[in-house]
């Protein structure tokens, strides 16, 4: 990291070591501090708040539900701002750690209707409707790390990097960048229980992803979601912007997605293959609906990224095939070979809801909407 970087932001400078000291100090046993975290009226953002609870849940049914400031989150008038916290699911606090946690929530408004980008209400109605077919989510987050100026990490200033080519799964200084910042973000995924199955550096320079899932239902959306804000809040510290923009630099390179893998047990069993083929004809019929489900804009962030060309289809079409990662819908060949298993929805941009994901995905393949 350069020192112009370092001079540039404030987080950087900052000597986390201090904080040390504080964070050792003893606390009674049954104190907990309960960091609340929220998505905010973009659809994309996050916000968090802590709160403090003299008893050690072990459900987020026990949790209170708590309120903020809507208006400042663009979620509520000024006159009338209060917006209230429904916790949904608790993670440990990698942060404090101790009996600390985090608490992933639900956004309503005072009349108790969910706000406009509380997708998680509509995608439980619709999972709960399929739980017997039990669907299995994994979710390929794909990120890019920006300096401070929000110019990615490591480009030349005045300039470019090399063509895109060395560094997909790179390693070494001139290919990839902030690898301190993805091995801490995994292990502290795997401490707060997000089930992350793996990480890797990608094709654009500044450009990583890590894997969520295999996760059922709802859940996929909940740890997804958790492990974007430990993204982002452990990004705070080093002093460095983790962008989910699905395109973030335009011209010759990659952009980024979520590519989504879907199975229902029928899929993974034996002949799963011909259920997943069905799937992708019902899919084939709902395109324009499932791209208006897939970024916060209803399609208008992934027109910058579904060209066509870097390792997308167009996002006026839809195809699908096996082992192709320019579809629509890629058919591993492993699954192919053995007659079962998954298939990879690449549609979904880097920025999506996860929940709009998984609620269009099942009414189209298992509810036949």
């Amino acid at each position: 990291m350069s020192s112009r970087i370092l001079e540039d932001s404030p987080n950087a400078r900052i000597n986390k070591t201090i904080l040390d000291r504080y964070l050792t100090l003893p606390l009674e046993e049954n104190i907990v501090q309960a960091t609340y975290v929220w998505i905010d009226g973009t659809g994309e953002d996050l916000r968090c708040k802590d709160r403090t609870l003299d008893f050690i849940p072990s459900s987020p049914k026990e949790l209170p539900v708590w309120n903020y400031d809507g208006s400042s989150c663009y979620q509520a008038e000024g006159s009338n701002s209060d917006t209230y916290l429904y916790p949904v699911a608790i993670y440990k606090d990698p942060f404090r750690r101790g009996n600390n946690i985090l608490v992933m929530c639900d956004t309503y408004k005072f009349d108790g209707t969910p706000t406009a980008t509380n997708k998680r209400k509509s995608c439980l109605e619709v999972v709960n409707k399929c739980i017997d077919e039990e669907p299995w989510f994994g979710i390929e987050q794909e990120y890019t790390f920006l300096d401070f100026d929000g110019y990615p990490l490591g480009w030349p200033k005045n300039g470019f990097p090399g063509p895109q080519g060395p560094y997909y799964c790179g390693v070494g200084a001139n290919k990839v960048y902030a690898r301190d910042i993805v091995d801490a973000h995994y292990r502290a995924c795997l401490y707060a229980g997000v089930k992350v199955s793996g990480t890797n550096a990608e094709v654009m320079p500044a450009q990583w992803e890590f894997q969520v899932g295999p996760c059922l239902g709802i859940s996929i959306g909940d740890d997804l979601w958790m492990s974007r804000f430990l993204l982002h809040r452990i990004s705070e510290e080093f002093g460095i912007v983790a962008t989910l923009d699905p395109k973030p630099m335009p011209g010759d390179w990659n952009g980024a997605g979520a590519h989504t893998n879907v199975s229902t047990k029928v899929m993974r069993e034996d002949g799963g293959i011909r259920e997943i083929e069905k799937a992708v004809a019902k899919l084939s019929k709902c395109h324009d609906r499932h791209i208006r489900a897939y970024d916060p804009k209803q399609g208008q962030d992934n027109a910058r990224r579904l060209t066509g060309k870097h390792e997308t289809s167009s996002i006026n079409d839809f195809s699908a095939g096996v082992a192709n990662r320019g579809c629509s819908i890629r058919i591993p060949r492993g699954v192919n070979d053995d007659g079962k298993g998954y298939f990879e929805d690449r549609r979904p941009s880097s920025n999506c809801d996860p929940y709009s994901v998984v609620e269009a995905i099942l009414r189209t393949i298992c509810l036949d909407e």
